[in-house]
């Protein structure tokens, strides 16, 4: 689960910090106000191919920082 993420210099989003929490998470906003520029970078942590046009006009990189915490299995099943 993703449970903290941190993006800077992306696009149009200066810098952000955003902690999930348990159970459903969700994104609102108006048009214009970054909400896919989010996901997109919850992509890139994943493994998307990055492009340097997405790096903030005028600023010399991009970050995006992310903390996932895996859980355990409670039972193993053996096969």
């Amino acid at each position: 689960m993703l449970g903290y993420l941190s993006i800077r210099n992306l696009a149009l989003i200066d810098n952000i910090t955003i902690e999930f929490g348990d159970g459903l998470n969700i994104l609102t906003g108006e048009t214009g106000a970054g909400k896919s520029i989010i996901i997109d970078a919850v992509g890139l942590i994943l493994g998307e191919r990055a492009d340097k046009d997405m790096i903030q006009t005028g600023k010399d990189f991009a970050q995006i920082e992310g903390l996932f915490y895996l859980k355990k299995p409670e039972k193993v099943i053996p096969f």
